[in-house]
C-alpha cells in the first residue's frame, strides 16, 4: 500500500504542477478519457476543457494531509488538502484514480472550499 500511496501522492502533485497545468499535452496523459470533476465553484468540467490551447491557470498551492482509500481493485480514492496562494483559499479535495492500460489516470476530482475559507470558522465537525 505503501508504494501506491507514493504513486497516487506524486501523480497527484504532478497534476497541480503550473508546468503540467499550462501544458495540454501533459494534462492529457494524467486525465483519464471519461474524466469529469465538480470544481470548488460548482461548475462541471470535462477533459475537454483542461486539454485546451495555453491550458489551464497555474496556481501556487501546497497539498497536505495526502490520505489513499482503495475502492475495489485498479480503483481508488485519495483524499487530501490544498492551501491556493493564487486564490487565496483553502480546499477539501477528492480524486478517484482507476488502473486504465496499465497506467493510473484521474476519473474523478473534486474540490470543496474549507468552512474557514468561507467565513463560518467551523472548521472541523463537532463531537
Amino acid at each position: 500500500m505503501e508504494d501506491l500511496t507514493q504513486i497516487l501522492h506524486a501523480l497527484e502533485q504532478q497534476h497541480i504542477k503550473p508546468d503540467v497545468r499550462t501544458t495540454p499535452e501533459e494534462m492529457a496523459k494524467v486525465l483519464a478519457d471519461e474524466f469529469f470533476e465538480i470544481g470548488s465553484s460548482g461548475i462541471i468540467i470535462y477533459k475537454k476543457d483542461c486539454v485546451v490551447e495555453g491550458g489551464l491557470e497555474p496556481w501556487d498551492v501546497t497539498m497536505s494531509d495526502f490520505q489513499v482509500h482503495p475502492l475495489a481493485e485498479g480503483v481508488v480514492l485519495t483524499t487530501y488538502r490544498i492551501e491556493n496562494r493564487t486564490r487565496m483559499r483553502n480546499t477539501l479535495r477528492s480524486s478517484i484514480w482507476k488502473l486504465i492500460d496499465g497506467r493510473w489516470q484521474l476519473f474523478f476530482h473534486q474540490g470543496t472550499m474549507e468552512a474557514s475559507t468561507m467565513g463560518s470558522g467551523i472548521t472541523t465537525p463537532s463531537s
